[in-house]
């Protein structure tokens, strides 16, 4: 049934473009590999590296040479050989600021990552979904084809007949109506066909049309998969696991480092160095420290801190939100997900066994003339919707099971 499917994806594909066929596994890997996406996305990390690199810096110290422009005595310009002062000055800082401003880039750095990992987790789920309508709306396709092409060979015949006047014309309508409704359904499954195989070559980085190739047994063993597990747990397991989430608890720890980092500014630093005076000072070759700190007079950063607490307060009430936004978010999914997968389960196998049989056995029957055009098209339409909502039910099942993994980033439906 894939080398059908393939087939029928194949001919639906211009002449001039190349596929694929992989597995699901497989287009992961690549994706891992090639996605530009989520290969930009690293630079973030690098750039939170090197903003740690770069906040344990020392500042450099400072010389400063003065020489003499003019001697009055001996009017002699430029007489640095008996007049100059030189002097070197290191700023240090106090209060542990380069240390919390350190802390404050890991907790940047933190932040990064748990973006990767949304990325990540949101482009590969994203990806699966893709598959998974590759897959089911290729097999519509199929179904439709197979009837196409018996009607349009029926439909051939009935135009031969209508025109030697044995066949009414209402007749031929009736039989060309149920054939441009099939290739209308068929344009639309086309047009989705050619849309996710575009998103999977973005998803991918790879240039050719990617066929799924995944078995009916593959397929009917994963869509059967239903985990014993409580709305709750999952709601548990999104909390512990969600990076979006997670991301919103990291912002609170990381704005607390930065009001920690703004308080820090209002130690004054200090300024030490050492002076040498060949000629001006008090003494011959006079040696001399210096000491150079702020009157701390005010809090000359206390806008900023008030600022940084402020942003503090707003990052809780948005983990707060965030929270029950996900909350909400896995009860959704869980819900569409139960509800698509009851439905499903409720339809009997036989009863699809028997609506295959009873389609094949209309087609033998009306070949014979056991069957009137009029009951042959209007079971065909009622054969076509019913084939193409059960792959469109499949199709959503196999969406909202990999949105409960997207949301818990938990590996609750295989894959």
């Amino acid at each position: 049934m894939t080398l059908k499917i393939l087939a029928l994806l194949l001919g639906s594909c211009t002449p001039l473009c190349a596929q694929k066929s992989m597995s699901l596994k497989e287009c992961e890997q690549v994706f891992r590999s090639n996605n530009l996406q989520l290969l930009a996305e690293q630079y973030n990390i690098s750039q939170a590296d090197a903003d740690i690199i770069q906040a344990k810096i020392w500042d450099l110290p400072e010389i400063s040479f003065t020489g003499n422009a003019y001697n009055p005595d001996d009017k002699k310009p430029f007489d640095v050989l008996h007049s100059k002062d030189v002097e070197i000055q290191q700023l240090f800082v106090l209060g542990g600021k380069r240390k919390k401003e350190v802390d404050f880039a890991k907790t940047n750095k933190e932040l990064a990552k748990l973006q990767y990992n949304q990325l990540a987790v949101d482009l590969l789920s994203q990806l699966k979904e893709t598959y998974y309508s590759l897959y089911y709306d290729g097999r519509k396709l199929l179904r439709i084809d197979n009837q196409l092409s018996f009607l349009n060979d029926l439909l051939q015949a009935y135009k031969i007949q209508t025109s030697k006047g044995n066949i009414s014309l209402k007749d031929e309508v009736r039989l060309q109506t149920l054939v441009l409704s099939l290739n209308k359904d068929r344009i639309e499954i086309t047009n989705s066909i050619l849309a996710s195989q575009n998103s999977l070559k973005i998803l991918t980085g790879i240039n050719e049309e990617i066929i799924p190739e995944w078995s009916v047994s593959e397929a009917k063993e994963v869509l059967e998969n239903a985990p014993l597990i409580s709305l709750e747990d999952l709601q548990k397991k999104a909390e512990e696991n969600n990076a979006d989430y997670q991301f919103a608890l990291k912002t609170i720890e990381s704005n607390k480092a930065y009001h920690t980092w703004q308080k820090s500014f209002n130690t004054p630093d200090l300024m030490a160095g050492l002076q040498y005076s060949q000629s001006g000072g008090a003494f011959k070759n006079e040696l001399n420290f210096t000491l150079g700190i702020p009157i701390p007079l005010w809090k000359q950063n206390k806008g900023n801190v008030q600022k940084a607490q402020y942003i503090t307060e707003q990052s809780q009430k948005n983990a707060e939100f965030k929270k029950n936004e996900l909350y909400n978010q896995v009860n959704l999914a869980y819900q569409t997900w139960e509800n698509q997968y009851t439905q499903f389960r409720n339809i009997n196998q036989t009863d699809l066994d028997n609506l295959e049989s009873v389609y094949k056995g209309m087609q033998d029957n009306f070949r014979k003339g056991n069957v009137s055009l009029i009951e042959f098209t209007d079971f065909s339409d009622s054969y076509n919707e019913s084939v193409l909502q059960m792959n469109e039910m499949k199709k959503q099942i196999m969406i909202s099971a990999e949105e409960i993994n997207r949301l818990t980033q938990t590996q609750i439906f295989k894959s």
